[in-house]
């Protein structure tokens, strides 16, 4: 294991625009960046956070930018994608699944402030179904 510590990519989304809606985005980016430091793991810079439609889409933008981020920092470091939970990624498991393999497939992993993670799955979510929803 490499003594450089994980890198750590926040995501979250948030389609409201009301200032409570943006009050509990600011905490739960509080709360991943509070988790990610408590691990000892490095955050990466940036800040990736579809807003409005697009983070009710399956085409997320912010969430492409960072895998893209991800797989160019993927050969250097561990790299995963920190969630404060499930429903950051997606409401539906069906496109939460999809969006965790995009994440496998750019050498990642993810992981929410509440313990859940898929790494130890990832082998299952790159073959599980390949290519799907792309």
């Amino acid at each position: 294991m490499s003594a450089v510590a994980p890198l750590a990519f926040v995501y979250d989304r948030c389609a409201s625009r009301g200032l409570r809606a943006r009050s509990q985005l600011e905490m739960r980016m509080t709360g991943c960046h509070a988790y990610a430091d408590g691990r000892g793991w490095a955050l990466a810079g940036g800040r990736w956070i579809d807003r409005g439609s697009d983070a009710l889409s399956t085409q997320r933008p912010c969430l492409s930018a960072l895998v893209d981020a991800m797989r160019a920092e993927a050969g250097r470091r561990e790299v995963l994608c920190l969630v404060h939970n499930w429903g950051r990624l997606a409401a539906d498991a069906t496109h939460r699944l999809m969006f965790q393999r995009r994440i496998v497939e750019a050498g990642g992993w993810t992981c929410t402030t509440f313990g859940e993670t898929d790494r130890r799955a990832r082998a299952a979510l790159a073959v599980g179904s390949a290519g799907a929803g792309r």
